[in-house]
């Protein structure tokens, strides 16, 4: 099964220290090494993004940095796991290392809408593609 965990953390003007990249750079070597992690990435700050919201069937788009939010997306991984309880194991070791913040856990559906691999797009209807 397939898991994606976001993190969400107050925003931090600094980057990481030294000591808390080497220590996540363990934790992703350990989580590659066992087979767990597909993928992982680390955001920039908000204010070089921005938020889309539809409301009414109106798309309005704003600039970062989203001051109102107490957190913003910090990163997120997708995991392989046996089950939801080892997902969470995970993520706890995670942000032991990540520090204060919220993971949200979510199992993901078997296949992906797309693969870039094949090229394949599952949200089109198979007869139809």
């Amino acid at each position: 099964m397939r898991f994606l965990t976001i993190f969400g953390a107050p925003e931090r003007d600094e980057p990481p220290s030294m000591a808390e990249m080497v220590a996540m750079g363990e934790l992703i070597d350990e989580m590659a090494r066992k087979g767990v992690l597909v993928t992982t990435e680390g955001c920039k700050p908000s204010a070089t993004g921005a938020r889309a919201t539809r409301r009414g069937g109106s798309v309005t788009v704003t600039d970062g940095p989203f001051t109102e939010a107490k957190e913003v997306v910090g990163g997120f991984a997708i995991l392989e796991c046996a089950s939801k309880d080892e997902a969470i194991a995970w993520t706890r070791r995670f942000m032991g290392v990540a520090g204060d913040g919220t993971s949200e856990i979510r199992e993901l559906y078997d296949e992906p809408a797309y693969d870039r691999a094949t090229g394949i797009n599952r949200a089109v209807p198979e007869g139809q593609r």
